[in-house]
């Protein structure tokens, strides 16, 4: 069976140069001089999307990874880390906190509202007494957009660390981790860069590396240490065997996305539409502001299940669309409008299947969801 249209945030759709580019011949990454130079290219690339002048790695493995590692390479044992919570992934850095002995403070959100930067002001001036805080950029899950480039100055001036999950941002928001005075800015390869799930990658600020440098103890774990590729150029050495291929379609994605001058304002236009096509429907959006433009979270319809929407899509349409993770108030639909997703003939035919799966269960939108998405981009 023809697999379905993925419309989900991650992993997406993956395009065919990206993909004859992980058929190339297998290289020895260890060994060739060639492989090198190649790796050091693509984190160039990687540190010119996400704003940055300094160091770029990417790691082997999904984007957690990442998240594991820059809390397994900061973190010390009683060490205090702020950490933003108002999702899923917010609560999840606290896991990783705990688990390399720090000591967690939350600063709680609304899982339906970003945060307000004067409320961590106030925090902030009450107790500035941090290593480390942990920010979710955009929570996928919710389709909420956090404002890092408003709280991550603030936590700059009172000397904390960030590390910062922008994990479904980047490549579909402008990023600029130097400017907002990120130290650890997180991605994935299967989100808005649209290459496969499997790789991880980072850029690192020099006051953190500074603090990996100078911990008192050493890093609970080798996969997830960092410190082992502070000098992987001059030493012409890997901590393990990269997957070359994985990283040959990463380098075409990240040539697609810089090349493509239209990248953020397609995001913006087109996530602006969706979320007009969901509300003149007459569905609700979950998040009540700060709405990412790379994932629409929205509710189903009372007495309707999202997973029973999401079926008829599936089988009728063979469209994917997602449902939600973890524990929230209500069950949402997801529609992943990022990367090779946020063109406008694949998102109409999501909506028009969303619109026909509703109909099918007796809703009838308010406006038809294709003619209002079509016509909210002009």
């Amino acid at each position: 069976m023809k697999p379905p249209m993925l419309m989900t945030p991650g992993p997406t759709e993956v395009s065919e140069d990206v993909l004859t580019a992980m058929s190339r011949s297998v290289i020895n990454p260890d060994l060739d001089p060639v492989f090198f130079e190649f790796y050091r290219g693509v984190t160039r690339k990687i540190a010119r999307l996400v704003g940055t002048e300094h160091e770029a790695v990417v790691l082997g493995g999904e984007g957690i990874l990442g998240l594991e590692a820059a809390c397994a390479s900061l973190i010390e044992p009683g060490d205090r880390v702020l950490c933003f919570a108002n999702g899923v992934f917010g609560y999840g850095f606290a896991d990783f906190v705990k688990l390399y002995g720090g000591q967690v403070v939350f600063c709680y959100g609304d899982e339906r509202h970003p945060f307000d930067p004067d409320e961590v002001l106030t925090l902030l001036q009450r107790d500035p007494g941090f290593k480390i805080a942990t920010l979710v950029h955009c929570e996928t899950p919710t389709g909420l957009l956090n404002p890092v480039p408003l709280l991550a100055p603030l936590l700059r001036k009172h000397g904390i660390l960030t590390v910062v999950d922008a994990v479904s941002s980047i490549g579909g928001i402008p990023i600029a981790a130097d400017a907002w005075g990120v130290d650890i800015l997180l991605g994935g390869s299967q989100k808005c860069l649209s290459a496969p799930p499997g790789l991880a990658f980072l850029s690192i600020s020099p006051e953190a590396w500074a603090a990996i440098h100078r911990r008192k103890q050493p890093v609970a774990g080798y996969y997830c240490n960092l410190s082992h590729w502070a000098d992987w150029y001059e030493r012409k050495w890997f901590p393990y065997t990269l997957p070359v291929n994985d990283l040959f379609g990463l380098d075409a994605a990240l040539d697609r996305v810089l090349a493509d001058a239209d990248v953020y304002e397609r995001h913006r236009r087109v996530g602006q539409a969706v979320r007009r096509a969901i509300t003149a429907g007459g569905l609700e959006l979950f998040p009540k502001s700060g709405w990412s433009d790379t994932v629409t979270a929205f509710l189903p319809p009372s007495g309707l299940k999202e997973s029973e929407i999401r079926r008829e899509i599936l089988e009728r349409h063979r469209i994917l669309l997602a449902g939600s993770l973890g524990t929230l108030t209500d069950p949402v639909i997801r529609i992943g409008h990022m990367g090779e997703n946020c063109w406008v003939d694949r998102v109409s035919r999501a909506l028009e299947a969303l619109d026909a799966a509703l109909r099918h269960f007796g809703f009838q939108p308010a406006a038809p969801l294709v003619d209002t998405f079509t016509a909210a981009l002009d």
